[in-house]
């Protein structure tokens, strides 16, 4: 029997509380309350710096995954008929919902894209600079690799721990540690871990605090928490008809349009793998031509998405759950090395999947609107760092001056610095200050200092980045 007593514990860092069902409401609460998530009402899915309010941004994303994921986790329970889990059952469902409104509040502005402009950005600036400060010559290029490989999934760590230090339960802070290789580690040759450490899953500066986390909650190096598995198939799962509905409120796509592109993909997928799979077909056929004959056109659209959505969902989460039952002590463990619903890519599910998958990859992010607010996002974080970047030229006794308040000889620094969020600012403080007498000290401070800057940046909302770049480029 997998003992859940040693997962679904009422450990935190501070003042942690004994009861497990109060631990797991004032994690809720936390949550919810918490400045970072409310910012993704503010950070849209796909459209960046959309008005259209009934467009996804990540906040509403965000709770179509938390409801995806408390479907997902009570139908495993009851699949389960493990009568030990009864005490835990509002713990394993909180924590994945809890989970699911989290995952996102890392990512930067302009998404995915942002997270590649950042990168390009550092790496530069990592030559530049970092380089060539006096120190160890392996740790300089660690905290390159580091600084280089920003992710949403990394940051969110960060974020729950040193920038918004929301102190949440060992539990469900390991529910958001989504890959399980540090960003100053190389990618293992172990393929039992070629998924799980596929990307970064936090960065050196939340080393000892992972580190912790896991010798707490006994989960093995390279290993996962086993709610993750329910989190990242939520994600997977809304992402499916939610990118279909946006770009049908963008006038990309049409209902005529999503069912024959549906009908020549399946096609496509079916050849690749030599399978014949009408799962998804046989229900959007059906959908589709019921609102055809029962609904005004206004309206075909809606009934056919209600429809399709409900009936694909309740496959895919009853599919979840079997593979979370069926692989329950791989899962448990945190060494099933693979997404839930990538398992197997010859199944109907999977099949589905990608289907959808596809559309999206050739009809939606790579249509021009979408790449035109790429480009304009480009232009606004790379400009931000720019700007930003005399911080990053500093000497380390250049910026310990500013913070305290003395002029230096570069005259815009100082304005540039109170424009600093004083959290992330008291973040970077509270980090030198821990590296007294360390060997790389020059090193690990410019380390945190950037880290400064990219914290600020990548926690601005779509719009206020664009108001920023615009107020200092006049």
């Amino acid at each position: 029997m997998n003992d859940y007593t040693k997962k679904l514990t009422t450990h935190r860092e501070f003042h942690p509380i004994s009861d497990l069902d109060c631990s797991v409401e004032s994690d809720r609460g936390r949550i919810i309350s918490a400045p970072s998530f409310r910012r993704l009402q503010k950070r849209t899915q796909v459209f960046a710096l959309e008005l259209n309010a009934a467009v996804r941004s990540r906040l509403t994303h965000s709770l179509e995954v938390s409801q995806t994921a408390r479907f997902i986790a009570k139908t495993i329970l009851k699949k389960l008929h493990d009568r030990n889990m009864r005490e835990f059952e509002n713990a394993f469902i909180s924590t994945v919902e809890m989970a699911s409104l989290l995952h996102d509040i890392g990512n930067p502005p302009f998404g995915h894209f942002g997270e590649t402009v950042i990168n390009g950005w550092m790496e530069k600036c990592c030559d530049e600079i970092l380089l060539n400060i006096y120190g160890n010559e392996n740790v300089k290029e660690r905290l390159k690799q580091d600084l280089s490989s920003y992710d949403g999934n990394a940051q969110a760590i960060r974020i729950v721990h040193k920038l918004q230090r929301l102190n949440l339960s060992y539990t469900q802070t390991a529910s958001i540690l989504k890959y399980t290789r540090g960003a100053f580690q190389d990618i293992s040759l172990n393929e039992d871990f070629s998924y799980l450490e596929k990307k970064t899953g936090y960065y050196f500066s939340e080393k000892n605090f992972v580190e912790t986390i896991c010798n707490t909650l006994d989960i093995k190096p390279g290993h996962r928490f086993p709610l993750t598995y329910i989190m990242e198939a939520a994600d997977d799962i809304s992402y499916l008809s939610a990118d279909l509905e946006d770009a049908v409120d963008k006038g990309i796509l049409t209902l005529d349009t999503i069912y024959q592109l549906i009908k020549v993909e399946s096609y496509n997928v079916n050849d690749k793998y030599s399978t014949n799979e009408t799962m998804l077909l046989d229900i959007v056929e059906e959908n589709y031509f019921k609102a055809k004959e029962k609904e005004d056109e206004p309206y075909q659209f809606n009934m056919f998405l209600t429809l399709t959505r409900a009936q694909l969902i309740s496959k895919l989460v009853e599919y979840v759950a079997d593979l979370y039952v069926k692989h329950h002590n791989a899962i448990f463990e945190g060494s099933f090395n693979s997404a839930l619903l990538e398992y197997n890519k010859y199944h109907e599910c999977s099949i589905a999947i990608e289907i959808l998958q596809n559309i999206s990859k050739k009809h939606i992010y790579s249509h021009e609107l979408v790449q035109n607010l790429e480009l304009k996002g480009y232009a606004i974080i790379q400009g931000l760092l720019n700007i930003y970047k005399p911080l990053l030229q500093l000497t380390s006794y250049e910026f310990e001056m500013i913070l305290k308040g003395k002029e230096i000889k570069c005259i815009i620094c100082k304005n540039l610095v109170s424009r600093l969020s004083k959290k992330h600012v008291a973040a970077y403080k509270k980090s030198v200050k821990e590296l007294e007498n360390n060997e790389n000290e020059d090193v690990l401070e410019w380390y945190y200092r950037a880290r400064l800057v990219i914290d600020y940046i990548s926690g601005m909302t779509d719009d206020y980045s664009l108001y920023e770049y615009q107020a200092l480029t006049a």
